[in-house]
């Protein structure tokens, strides 16, 4: 485990860049909380709430979800124990209005962004690769028929439980997504890079390429 001196991080780039795979290397190797607002949603989803069934109507239309849905759940969530010591958040801020209130609700208790950590790819490699994605509806693990196999076909590893594709996975839904992405998230970049806080990695590397150079940033910012 890495050494964290209170690393506060945002994790960006266009949908199917490989965020997931990157988050779950970050928290292991720096012992931060992984705050998804993916797998938030996807509990209200699987539990449904009148957040997870309003939340459900613009994920399956390939929509980005509205501001006012996320950003009172994001607070409350930074807000908790495990948040204190640093995190990383994937999937939030998506709007310059979510940025800007993320950067307000941090400095009420003294905190801002440490860095933000922008993956960078072409957008046809990223349709080819979204096409290729199966999830677990059960336990939400993300698998490619190409690069990410399960170990039995069409099978979670986890929890085995027939894997699907998602109704936003497909060429159309996706290219909605980025298209969405580029309009409200893109400029986050902007936000955060007249602070000084962004660095860009080509997502298209290896896996562990990719984090190697996302630890180089991040150890340069944790001293």
């Amino acid at each position: 485990m890495k050494e964290n001196n209170g690393l506060n991080i945002i994790l960006m780039g266009p949908p199917a860049a490989g965020k997931g795979t990157q988050s779950e290397l970050i928290i292991e190797h720096y012992h931060i909380p992984h705050i998804s607002t993916g797998d938030m949603f996807r509990a209200a989803i699987s539990e449904k709430t009148p957040l997870g069934l309003k939340a459900s109507e613009y994920i399956n239309a390939g929509l980005l979800v509205p501001d006012e849905v996320t950003i009172g759940l994001v607070e409350e969530r930074l807000g908790k124990e495990d948040c204190k010591e640093g995190f990383l958040l994937d999937g939030f801020p998506r709007t310059v209005p979510q940025a800007e209130a993320l950067d307000s609700m941090l400095a009420k208790s003294g905190r801002q962004i440490s860095a933000v950590i922008h993956m960078v790819a072409d957008d046809e490699v990223l349709i080819n690769r979204i096409t290729s994605r199966r999830v677990c509806p059960n336990c939400g693990a993300s698998y490619n028929v190409v690069t990410k196999k399960p170990q039995v076909e069409n099978v979670c590893d986890a929890c085995h439980h027939e894997l699907i594709q998602r109704k936003d996975d497909t060429r159309e839904a996706f290219q909605v997504r980025l298209d969405a992405y580029r309009a409200q998230t893109l400029p986050i970049a902007e936000h955060y890079g007249k602070q000084g806080l962004v660095s860009e990695v080509n997502a298209l590397q290896s896996i562990d390429a990719v984090f190697s150079d996302v630890e180089k940033i991040l150890d340069e910012v944790n001293g």
